[in-house]
């Protein structure tokens, strides 16, 4: 992933959190899932941090939405404890996949900070600027 479209994923996440009035925590990572961009907006605690990265994470070396993760990762599911490889894993919405406008898996976008639903919504607003 292009560091200048990683920019514009990071700054329409961080909008649209502004929009809605939430404080959070935006990973923007490529697809082998490292870091390439990051904010932490004025009053998002501090522990949503590693979440936001974890989120990114998940869905960058999966392939699927962390909240999609969640459902073969759970107690009765088939994979649980499946969020403890890898580094470290979440299992719950707001880790969303990037693709760029061919469909091609580019990377994720974790965000962390509002609840579960204002996260994903925030997630997925910003993962459709790539997809355009």
């Amino acid at each position: 992933m292009k560091h200048v479209d990683a920019t514009l994923v990071l700054n329409t996440a961080l909008a649209q959190a502004e929009r809605m009035g939430v404080a959070v925590c935006v990973t923007v990572v490529d697809a082998a899932a490292w870091p390439v961009a990051f904010a932490r907006m004025d009053g998002a605690p501090l522990g949503v941090i590693d979440v936001s990265n974890k989120k990114a994470r998940t869905a960058a070396l999966f392939h699927m939405d962390s909240a999609e993760f969640a459902q073969v990762a759970h107690p009765n599911g088939g994979a649980y404890t499946l969020e403890a490889t890898n580094g470290g894993l979440t299992s719950f919405g707001g880790g969303i996949v990037l693709k760029d406008a061919k469909g091609t898996i580019v990377g994720g976008i974790g965000v962390s900070g509002a609840s579960t639903e204002d996260d994903i919504s925030i997630a997925q607003s910003a993962a459709r600027t790539l997809a355009a």
